[in-house]
This record gives structure tokens, sequence and C-alpha cells, in this order.
């Protein structure tokens, strides 16, 4: 059995830190708990170095009796989910700097954003199920971190959500294993191309709605608006952000190393929620007046476009790198436009941006850039991902799913103009007061997110290879 701990060090070092962290964050006076956030910063920093050594070597393999994959999408989706993770530690120095209760939250931000990196590279049932509840725990709990009405409404919502849908998840892993004779997903690619058709079809479908949860997929999307609305605005970016690279990830795995064989048509059923969940996502948006509600169901929105590349995961080859890309430049988009809200904290509805281009250039600027990017407009990262994962559902075969994703991206440029064009107004600009900037580490996170943003576009035809690789199992 390979147990080689090297090979995990970007989830040891989440999990060390946030054990360290818990302990001297015990002992530090309030006014210096900003050492835990010092940490969580090392901890990122340290396994993306890893993870590029484990890139630069290629060292693909596999550990604990195969139970965690170390390939191409898990060190992509680890690049991922820690630089996101740094970003997020960035845009929340102001608001939570004195808080009484700061080390708390850097150690569940560590210990969720552990959980995201577990469930990238589980290649056995019950180690994604046990993803599943280290990277939503701490999560419900950083949801109502405010303690206030909305938090908690928000957080009780999340937490129930979670528990429903994390206990179909885990009948489904029962039922899987009564219809394989196994969690380890080298073993089920064997034995379930011979199981029962309804045993395999229904135990599938349960442990996929845990993963749509995480993704904020329909029919599961229910908690995204009101966690997004009611928690605090680096942890709206966090919960719209992070679990989706967690869950996509881990299902595309899922789907490509254990069922490629059965007769189970799921890329049917993933191909019709992926047109669900874009169509409500962007529908829902249209008349949303406040900036964390529209970014919410354009989260929404956004899990649909990515879902076209599961539906595809078996069909063609372009389906992983389409998917890999995508998030990537999805997250560092997403947190780019939640920086700049961040760093406006009186300002929670489109008309408290009017007349922002003339009051804070530079925050309009990173607004400018990352809402196009969300609709795909070049040269963002996005348009690129969006034009991989079109073509992907094309190759695949689901010529009808490509092009229903383009008619929402035209629909979603409407809610997204409506945010931009208060921006330039000229008259009856927002009270000065609504525009009031938080201080410099969410706004530096904005420029370097709006930067990277556009660097994934113009760069991306040296980044893709990056993406490529057998997965494992």
């Amino acid at each position: 059995m390979n147990e080689n701990l090297a090979a995990l060090v970007p989830e040891t070092a989440l999990c060390a830190a946030a054990v360290i962290g818990l302990l001297t964050g015990a002992w530090l006076p309030r006014r210096r708990q900003w050492t835990v956030a010092v940490l969580a910063a090392a901890a990122c920093v340290t396994g993306l170095t890893a993870t590029g050594i484990t890139m630069a070597t290629g060292r693909e393999q596999t550990v604990f009796s195969h139970a965690f994959a170390v390939d191409a999408a898990t060190d992509v989706g680890r690049l991922t989910v820690l630089g996101a993770l740094l970003l997020i530690i960035a845009m929340s120095v102001e608001t939570v700097r004195g808080h009484r209760r700061e080390t708390e939250y850097w150690v569940l931000l560590l210990l969720t954003g552990a959980g995201t990196l577990a469930l990238i590279g589980a290649s056995d049932l019950l180690m994604l199920f046990a993803a599943y509840l280290l990277a939503g725990i701490p999560a419900y709990a950083l949801a109502a971190f405010a303690k206030d009405a909305p938090g908690t409404e928000a957080a009780l919502k999340y937490y129930l959500m979670g528990a429903l849908l994390g206990t179909t998840m885990l009948a489904g892993t029962a039922l899987l294993y009564a219809a394989g004779h196994a969690t380890l997903y080298r073993a089920l690619h064997a034995t379930l191309p011979h199981a029962a058709y309804g045993l395999v079809g229904v135990g599938l479908i349960g442990v996929l709605a845990g993963l749509l949860f995480k993704a904020g997929a329909v029919p599961a999307h229910f908690w995204v608006p009101d966690v997004t609305d009611g928690a605090p605005t680096p942890v709206a970016a966090y919960v719209t952000t992070v679990p989706k690279i967690g869950g996509l990830i881990g299902g595309y795995r899922l789907l490509h190393e254990a069922l490629p064989g059965s007769d189970v048509n799921w890329p049917v059923l993933l191909a019709v929620i992926a047109a669900v969940t874009m169509t409500l996502g962007n529908l829902a948006a249209f008349f949303q007046t406040s900036v964390k509600r529209l970014l919410a169901y354009s989260a929404i929105g956004q899990v649909g476009y990515l879902l076209m590349a599961l539906a595809v995961t078996t069909r063609t080859d372009l389906a992983q790198k389409s998917l890999l890309f995508y998030i990537a430049a999805y997250a560092v988009t997403n947190l780019g436009v939640f920086a700049v809200v961040t760093e406006l904290p009186h300002a929670p509805t489109l008309d408290d941006y009017r007349g922002l281009a003339r009051r804070h250039p530079g925050l309009a600027a990173v607004l400018v850039v990352c809402l196009l990017g969300l609709v795909g407009t070049p040269p963002t990262g996005v348009f690129l991902g969006k034009l991989e994962i079109f073509s992907a559902a094309v190759d695949g075969g689901f010529t009808w799913l490509a092009a229903l994703a383009v008619v929402n991206t035209v629909a979603s440029l409407f809610y997204y103009l409506r945010w931009l064009a208060p921006l330039f107004a000229t008259t009856a600009p927002a009270p000065a007061e609504a525009q009031t900037v938080l201080g410099r580490w969410a706004a530096g996170t904005a420029y370097t997110s709006g930067t990277v943003s556009l660097a994934l576009g113009i760069a991306g035809g040296a980044l893709l290879p990056l993406t490529t690789g057998p997965l494992l199992r």
C-alpha cells in the first residue's frame, strides 16, 4: 500500500495550520490574532508550492489503498482552491480584524478548504463522503459567523439542506456498495456494469445529490441565495466559489472512474440538470436589486455551464480540460466581483453603485472586467472556458445543450449590464457614504483577481495543456 504522506502536503498543511492556529489563538490577545491569518496564508502558499513541484516532476500516484488520487485533475483543483483561499483570506482581513472570534474564522476556513481538497482527489465513496462532511460542517459555522438574524437563518437553511442531502448521499453510497460490492472506484469500474440497473441508478442519484448540493445546482440550489445574502461578504464569496470546485471535480472523477461502462443513462440526466440550472439561475437574476442575491443566482447559472462538462465526461476528451480551465477562470473572476462588494460594505443595492467610475475608477474597472468576464467576453479567462466547454458539449453529442447555453449567455448580459450601467451615471450619483471604501486588502484582492482573470484569457493557450492528463484509479 502506498502511504506516501508527501503526496498529501497541501491537505496536511491546511489541517496542521488549523490545529496550530486554534491552539495558538487560544493564548493570543485579540489585537494579535492576525498571526493566525498569516499562518493560514502560509499553509496555502506551502500547498501551492508542493503542487507546483508535483506538476513539474509529473509524480502521478494513488495513495492509501488507491483512496486518493494525485493526477492532473487533483493538481489543477489544488491550485484553484488554494489560490481562491488566498484571495478570500486577503479580502477578509478588514472584515474580521479584531473580532473576538477571529481565530475561529481562519481555522474554519482552513478546515473547509481541506475538505474541498479531499473531495477533489477522492477515489473511494467513503472518502468522498468523509470529504463532504469536512468541507460542509465548518462552512455552516462560517455562514453564521456574524451571529445576526439573516446570518443565523442562512446558516440554518444551509445546515438543513446539507444534512438532508448528506443523508441522501450516504444512502446512495450504500446502494452503490450493494450493487458493486466495493466502494473503491477502480473496483466499481469492473463490477457496476454487471449490477442491477435500478440499484445503480438510484445509488448514483443519491451520491450526485450531495455533490450537486456542494455545487449549488438545481434541485439542490435553494440555500445559495439566502446564504450569499445573509453571510458576511467574504463568506458569501467562499460559498459561491470553493465548494463548486470540490463538488464538480469530485463528480467528474466519480463518473469517469467508476461508471464509464454502466448502462445507466446518466449523461442525459446531467444534461437536463445543466439546462435547468443555467436557465433558472439566469432568469432569477434578471430583476434582482441586491448585488449579493444577483451574484448568488449568477453562481447558479454558472454551475449550469460547468455541468455540461460532467454530462460529456465519457463522451469526449475535451471534457476534463474544459471543466478544469473554466472552473479556475470562474473562481478568480467571481472572487474579483465579491472583493469589490467587500470593499464597498455600505452599497448593498445596484443603485448604490451609481457614479462609482468617477469616485473609484479602479474598482469600477475591476467590476467591468469581472462582470463582463462572467458573461464570457474576451479576453477574459471565462471566455476561453466557455468556448472549450461549449465545444466539449457539441463533441459529446449535446449540440442542443450548447445552443441553449449560448442563448443563456446572451440573456445573462442583461442583468450584468443592469449593474454596469449605473457605474458611469453622471446624474444623481449615489450618496458618498454608500461608496465609502473598507481598506487596502479588499481593494488589492479586487485588482489582483481582475488582473489574473485577464491573464488567464490571454495566456490560456499556454495553460490549457496543464489541465490534460489521465485520471488515476
